[in-house]
């Protein structure tokens, strides 16, 4: 659907299936604390390990960062791979599912650029 599309079927009352305003499902997928700053370290890294995500983010804990990343591969944005070597270490990724946010990033970026600025 585009814009203008958009703009013209939303009067009429667009919901999904379960009866929510469209935006609900994306809303709470990036609700919580630490959802957002995990998702634009991955933006700007591509790949990026726990230890390197626990030292980008001064003040999460252990527990909350496993649990971030948890609910972010539960909900199929991120791809968690473990590799069993000596060290054992994990890496995470974006999905397909991740990548396709992208465009919503950017137009949030370029919102908040407008009203809060740089």
């Amino acid at each position: 659907m585009s814009y203008k599309e958009f703009l013209v079927r939303v009067k009429e009352g667009i919901v999904t299936p379960s009866g929510n305003c469209p935006v609900t499902p994306v809303l709470l997928l990036l609700q919580g604390k630490w959802k957002s700053q995990v998702l634009y370290e991955l933006c700007v890294n591509d790949i990026v390990r726990f230890g390197q995500l626990k030292k980008n983010l001064p003040g999460i804990t252990n527990t909350m960062l496993t649990s971030t990343v948890r609910e972010l591969e539960a909900d199929g944005v991120i791809v968690r791979k473990q590799f069993n070597e000596i060290p054992p270490h994990v890496e995470y990724s974006f999905s397909q599912k991740g990548k396709d946010l992208m465009p919503i990033f950017y137009a949030m970026m370029n919102w908040g650029f407008k009203y809060y600025g740089a």
